[in-house]
């Protein structure tokens, strides 16, 4: 087996647009959440989000790619820039054939769509630009990514709702295995705030309705919790076979040690409540990790503060581990739900938490008894990380885990 290892990262996210901003900013229990800004919510009792701010595409991109692609694509090259940046990886004619993409995404270009079909139901079709469909198009995100850096290895796009950030790391894992590229770029992007997403996810159920305190409406684990607040962004990682990475002499943050992905076969929107599918992608993941559950010293859990969700990751948790669990804690309840990038996103967190020993907190988070997890609460926790989970679960009961690292090397 190779050993993969992650060399770079880059992010836009609700609480800094770079990886060095948002590791700050998750350590003192900043939270991204806010009024919206992104479309007037009218008399919809759902109007806090998650969005990301001072975001600029002209820093990364030509105004005229700008004005065809989604805002979540924009997200997707401009986390991915500053990725190969930081790995100081320089994509050439030499070994462009060898460097690959896939970025995922939960929705793809979903608002691009609604506001197309706005257009077409309020004006002509005539009014409908030519871009639209290539803009929207769920792969779109790692094509542009792949045009813009010039990389022509594997290029591909992962869809697995709330995982598909998650299973893009894991699958780029496979394709370097295989030998099929020397470097992948991986990671997940996502903007879908919109009139249409929030009037889907607010008549489902699983929003917060504590619109009044945006910054303390999402509880994830918490005996109050009552659903989680929607997020934006997206998270870029350079990962490489170790000896590509040691040959140009690279900077090494974390090693992916391996993963897993199961499906419970249950319901298109609710978790199976015997949590079978999700402790299966735990165990699996830990099996072909090398790993036995004593060796985890972190979980970066899905944790969306919905009721129901956190309550079976919790007994998915407890099904693998035992009590006490490994320490545990999610970020959703900073940066929000980011659907397709939410696994990227709580990847970064693990990579940085392995790096600097310290663990980011749940904030406002009060402990639910029932649920026996230990939940890193409301302060940061300086901890010796060697390994780390990451837990993604998604709509349609899409389960992934993959483990990280410390790289030994």
């Amino acid at each position: 087996m190779k050993r993969i290892v992650i060399t770079g990262m880059g992010a836009i996210t609700p609480i800094g647009n770079d990886p060095g901003t948002f590791w700050k900013n998750l350590l003192i229990g900043k939270s991204g959440a806010g009024a919206l800004t992104l479309f007037d919510a009218g008399d919809m009792p759902y109007n806090i989000a998650c969005e990301v701010k001072e975001f600029d595409a002209r820093q990364y991109m030509d105004r005229k790619v700008i004005r065809r692609t989604a805002r979540a694509t924009q997200f997707a090259v401009a986390a991915t820039r500053q990725a190969l940046t930081d790995s100081c990886l320089e994509i050439s004619d030499a070994n462009r054939d060898e460097i690959g993409v896939m970025m995922a995404t939960g929705g793809g270009g979903i608002i691009e769509i609604e506001y197309a079909t706005e257009k077409l139901v309020e004006k002509s079709w005539k009014t409908v630009g030519p871009f639209v469909v290539p803009s929207a198009m769920a792969n779109a995100a790692s094509c542009v990514v792949s045009m813009a850096v010039g990389a022509r290895g594997p290029v591909m796009t992962s869809a697995a709702a709330c995982a598909s950030g998650h299973y893009s790391i894991l699958e780029a894992y496979h394709f370097l295995q295989r030998g099929e590229a020397d470097v992948m770029i991986a990671g997940g992007t996502e903007s879908a705030i919109s009139m249409l997403t929030f009037a889907a996810f607010g008549n489902m159920g699983p929003l917060s309705r504590d619109t009044d305190r945006p910054q303390q409406a999402c509880r994830p684990f918490s005996i109050d919790r009552n659903g989680f607040v929607s997020g934006e962004g997206a998270v870029s990682m350079i990962m490489e076979t170790e000896e590509h990475a040691r040959a140009r002499g690279a900077e090494i943050y974390a090693e992916v040690l391996g993963g897993a992905l199961t499906g419970d076969a249950y319901h298109l929107t609710a978790p199976d409540p015997s949590a079978d599918g999700a402790s299966r992608a735990i165990q699996k993941a830990l099996r072909f990790s090398s790993l036995a559950p004593e060796d985890v010293d972190l979980i970066l859990a899905h944790g969306t503060g919905t009721e129901l969700n956190d309550e079976v990751e919790a007994l998915a948790i407890r099904q693998v581990f035992g009590q006490p669990t490994p320490k545990t804690t999610s970020i959703k309840s900073m940066v929000g739900h980011a659907l397709g990038a939410a696994g990227a996103e709580s990847a970064l967190a693990a990579v940085m938490a392995i790096r600097e020993n310290i663990i980011p907190p749940t904030i406002n988070y009060t402990e639910d008894p029932e649920l026996g997890v230990d939940v890193v609460g409301n302060e940061p926790l300086e901890f010796p990380v060697r390994r780390a989970i990451v837990n993604a679960f998604g709509f349609g009961g899409q389960n992934v885990v993959a483990a990280f690292g410390e790289y030994d090397g």
